[in-house]
């Protein structure tokens, strides 16, 4: 992309304080809503925005949707379910141990794609994404909280650390699936295919996880519309950060767009001690330090 190439760093820095506003929504709506209706606030309140970007994309660039195929919508299935476990196991994670760790604890999703790729792919790691995985899982345990005196690994049976780790493997296949998408979406553009496979996997989280609630507890349901205020925010917050990442990506490659995006674990932060006033020890701070270059050396060799 030769088109405004400086373009995908001011969008990749707005993903990642959208990403923040979002959370910081989502995790201030748990109490009301519980877990699952915090998460369809996203996706309810994020679907006319990704509808309305969708006829953009359409309206500028002239082509026309192409015919939806099995292929693509099994990729939108497992993306749609994948995103909303992964949401879901985020907020858990917050609200077990603090807004920041929580959100440090998920990001292990790029350390876990590099594991799922060596598994599955049969693919070999380099010597500096080993030394990643071997920082970022070091810092992981200085986050992990323990009695004094108790061994290192009984952090990793923290509830916090449980579903963060979770969360991330949940994004990671989400990651893998929205690629997949994409690609069979077979849009011969990277914003349309981004486009039409954002709105059709949230289309479909909307539709799932708003029957399942509807049926379950409708109260939940009501909850959200009573809450449309905060709940709005958090859904225009969501989409804007989908949109204006898969932008970045189109304009560069996702190798230094996630590198970049990492800065939203300082905006996590500045949120933690601000606005839900939660402390963070100087080992945390250090565990922190050492996930963010973990991840960082991973997104920036990658290619």
């Amino acid at each position: 992309m030769t088109i405004l190439p400086w373009l995908w760093i001011p969008l990749t820095i707005f993903a990642a304080l959208a990403q923040t506003v979002r959370n910081t929504a989502q995790r201030r709506l748990v109490d009301e809503l519980g877990t699952l209706g915090a998460t369809l606030v996203r996706f309810f309140y994020g679907m006319p925005i990704l509808a309305l970007w969708l006829g953009l994309v359409i309206g500028v660039g002239g082509q026309a949707l192409p015919p939806l195929t099995t292929g693509f919508a099994t990729w939108v299935l497992v993306a749609a379910l994948s995103q909303m476990a992964g949401t879901a196991l985020l907020l858990r994670a917050m609200a077990a141990r603090s807004f920041a760790i929580g959100l440090v604890y998920s990001k292990s999703e790029v350390i876990q794609v590099a594991l799922f790729s060596v598994v599955f792919l049969g693919e070999r790691l380099s010597l500096a994404t080993a030394c990643a995985i071997v920082l970022a899982t070091f810092g992981v345990v200085l986050l992990s909280p323990r009695p004094r005196g108790a061994d290192l690994t009984r952090g990793w049976a923290d509830p916090a650390a449980l579903f963060g780790l979770a969360s991330g493997s949940a994004f990671a296949i989400s990651v893998v699936a929205y690629r997949g998408a994409t690609l069979a979406f077979d849009a011969g553009s990277p914003f349309l295919g981004a486009a039409g496979t954002l709105f059709w996997s949230q289309l479909t989280q909307t539709v799932l996880l708003g029957a399942w609630l509807l049926v379950r507890t409708p109260s939940v349901v009501l909850g959200l519309l009573r809450e449309w205020r905060v709940s709005l925010f958090a859904g225009i917050a969501g989409a804007s950060a989908s949109i204006a990442n898969v932008t970045a990506l189109a304009l560069e490659p996702a190798s230094n767009v996630r590198t970049l995006i990492l800065i939203e674990v300082l905006f996590t932060y500045f949120v933690s001690l601000r606005i839900f006033r939660e402390t963070i020890s100087r080992r945390e701070l250090a565990g922190m330090a050492l996930v963010v270059l973990g991840v960082g050396i991973i997104v920036a060799t990658s290619r």
